[in-house]
């Protein structure tokens, strides 16, 4: 797990009022999540507008979907056609036009919460407030209490290098604690291996996450997206034709700015390496490297309909998703 460990002083502790964490004296809320810890994220939850977007699902529910049929709205009157359910006819319309007519309905519609979950390597890293992965099990908490509150069904995809744990979409608190004992407990949290090829990893999680979704469903991405390539977009591309997708964006300021200039250790918790920050034309590159990469990840949602967040570690989670969500919503 990824921290500074300063030859000159940088990696510091989060402000609680700050970092909109909770921090026990076993790393809870810091660099781990417990089960304790997401279940409390409930009430908070309530003020996060996780409200419905785009709804294509063919479910009964409480989402009104484009699609028309036999439901509880009327929607319009139409010519009849072979086929067509005559006990849906309309009788006014058919004796004042001469021609018979068929009521058409628009249905009810419930939608399912999808959280797909990075825990890889580079996820368990901060600087400052909270590790990547500790906020990515949060938001995924509080947005499924969010989902359950509407009335929606949770489900969602969980994975790392060495570990996939899939959910399917159910209703009802359970779905919810489900989730969380998944978030908590997953093998990541402890897994020491440095070996496994990310960007397989994340491909398998697409594919799997394609056969779990079905059109109209709710997708929210927690991660990083660190070594998303082209076949991870070609994915990407094809879940948001049918779906409305969320990207939360998770970052460190030490991703998009290096620290003052200086001597620094890094250490992952079993090697460690010097950087020298004092190189201006290392941290215009460094600069450089983390704008493209977000750029990209805007452009790729904009060009396909998703709606992109940043999410970084030392802000509090619950303000960015308040304040995201409600532009989203507009």
């Amino acid at each position: 797990m990824a921290a500074f460990s300063p030859l000159r002083k940088f990696f510091t502790r989060p402000d609680v009022s700050q970092a909109d964490t909770v921090m026990t004296d076993d790393g809870d809320g810091l660099v781990r999540v417990s089960t304790q810890h997401l279940i409390a994220l409930r009430r908070q939850a309530e003020r996060v507008p996780l409200n419905a977007f785009k709804i294509m699902a063919p479910q009964n529910g409480t989402y009104l979907s484009p699609f028309k049929g036999r439901g509880m709205d009327f929607e319009e009157s139409r010519m009849y056609q072979a086929g067509d359910d005559i006990r849906n006819m309309d009788w006014r319309v058919t004796a004042r036009t001469g021609a018979a007519h068929t009521k058409v309905f628009r249905e009810e519609r419930e939608r399912a919460v999808l959280m797909w979950v990075d825990f890889r390597r580079p996820m368990f890293f901060a600087t400052q407030g909270a590790f990547k992965s500790v906020l990515a099990a949060r938001a995924a908490a509080l947005l499924a209490w969010s989902a359950v509150q509407h009335g929606d069904r949770v489900g969602g995809l969980i994975f790392s290098e060495h570990q996939h744990e899939e959910l399917r979409p159910q209703r009802g608190d359970r779905s919810v604690l489900h989730l969380i004992k998944k978030l908590a407990h997953h093998p990541a949290w402890t897994d020491t291996q440095t070996q496994g090829n990310e960007s397989d990893t994340s491909i398998q999680s697409l594919i799997r996450l394609r056969r779990v979704a079905k059109p109209g469903s709710l997708i929210i991405l927690c991660s990083d997206f660190h070594n998303l390539d082209a076949q991870a977009e070609s994915h990407l591309t094809q879940l948001a034709r049918h779906n409305d997708v969320i990207m939360l964006f998770f970052h460190d300021p030490l991703e998009s700015h290096l620290p003052p200039r200086g001597l620094y250790q890094i250490s992952d918790g079993q090697h460690s390496m010097l950087l020298n920050t004092g190189d201006n034309s290392l941290r215009q590159r460094h600069q450089q490297k983390f704008a493209q990469h977000q750029d990209y990840l805007r452009s790729l949602c904009r060009r396909h309909g998703m709606f992109f967040l940043p999410c970084a570690t030392h802000e509090p989670l619950e303000q960015t998703l308040q304040h995201g969500l409600r532009l989203r919503r507009k």
